[in-house]
């Protein structure tokens, strides 16, 4: 079992997307192959977890980017497949992606997470991440 950086847009972690992401949201629609490549090669980071047969059970996302109050970083799209939560795959992907962010040395790393998933939430506090008082806004263009 382990955690891996993709580098490359394959068929395979295609084929994981589209099958991971509708249980992370209903209405997710999985990356095309290019759309994949676009994402790796614009610098986002994308990590797999991948068990002892080889079969994608998890990903997550995370974008690095620099802004006036410094190198900060989100993570993005955190989903382990269903029959497989509970093992520790979540925090295998989130944990690696702390590390990645603290090599890249960034002052935050955010992410956001639907106040039902209460597993993933129990997950990141007792990881470390504190809960924000704030307004999330999202603004879609039509």
């Amino acid at each position: 079992m382990s955690v891996e950086r993709v580098t490359e847009a394959t068929a395979e972690v295609a084929a994981a997307l589209e099958r991971l992401l509708p249980q992370l949201s209903p209405t997710a629609k999985a990356p095309s192959l290019d759309d994949l490549a676009e994402m790796i090669g614009s610098g986002a980071l994308l990590y797999v977890f991948r068990d002892e047969g080889g079969t994608l059970l998890g990903a997550l996302s995370m974008g690095l980017y620099v802004v006036p109050t410094g190198r900060k970083a989100i993570v993005e799209d955190v989903v382990v497949d269903e029959a497989a939560r509970g093992r520790g795959i979540g925090e295998a992907l989130v944990t690696t992606a702390m590390e990645a962010a603290r090599d890249a040395g960034v002052r935050a790393l955010w992410l956001t997470s639907r106040s039902e998933r209460e597993a993933a939430n129990r997950l990141y506090r007792r990881l470390g991440f504190e809960q924000r008082e704030t307004n999330v806004y999202v603004w879609r263009p039509r």
